[in-house]
């Protein structure tokens, strides 16, 4: 019998090096060309999320007996007008952040080149107030221990030439529904 002696031969080091500098390399490129895209990514998130909250503070205040309020503001921050979003919850001493559910109910800001209109029964509201000072203002939109709300609509729109983005509206029921920019169209 004669014995062949098998050699096996794994990788070099240098091999490692440069196949883990390529893969490193199409990583970077692929995560450059998908990081342009990242601004409407991150705005749709926001708008989802406003939308699955309501839902979710509307199913909490049936469970708990509890009315919920949907706050839209104009904030300044370090000169720059920000919109933002954020949860009340009525209580016997008025209008105070939500007891339970911090994390779900946290205040959400909108990128700096959007802003929000909101409608409440097909009539705009004229201004959202900027936050500050002592008083603070109460929720627009209230989602009622009953189930029901104010129906309404929520625009998201580009600042620099107020181009819809998106739209989120409800009904009397409180049933969400988002729609982007081209639904929007169709639907009107």
């Amino acid at each position: 019998m004669r014995h062949s002696t098998l050699v096996q031969r794994g990788f070099s080091l240098l091999e490692l090096l440069v196949t883990l500098f390529v893969v490193v390399l199409i990583t970077s490129l692929v995560t450059l060309n998908v990081g342009s895209g990242s601004g409407d990514i991150r705005l749709e998130a926001k708008v989802r999320n406003l939308a699955d909250v309501a839902g979710f503070a509307l199913d909490e205040a049936q469970m708990l007996g509890l009315d919920y309020g949907l706050l839209l503001q104009r904030v300044d921050v370090d000169g720059e007008v920000l919109y933002t979003y954020s949860w009340r919850e009525r209580r016997p001493a008025g209008w105070q952040l939500p007891g339970s559910g911090k994390d779900v109910f946290a205040e959400q800001q909108m990128p700096p080149e959007i802003e929000l209109h909101l409608e409440l029964e097909n009539v705009p509201v004229a201004e959202l107030s900027i936050a500050g000072g002592e008083v603070e203002a109460p929720p627009q939109v209230v989602l009622y221990a009953s189930g029901e709300t104010t129906p309404g609509a929520i625009e998201v729109r580009r600042r620099d030439n107020s181009e819809l983005l998106w739209r989120v509206e409800w009904d009397l029921l409180g049933r969400f529904e988002l729609l982007r920019r081209g639904e929007v169209e169709e639907a009107l």
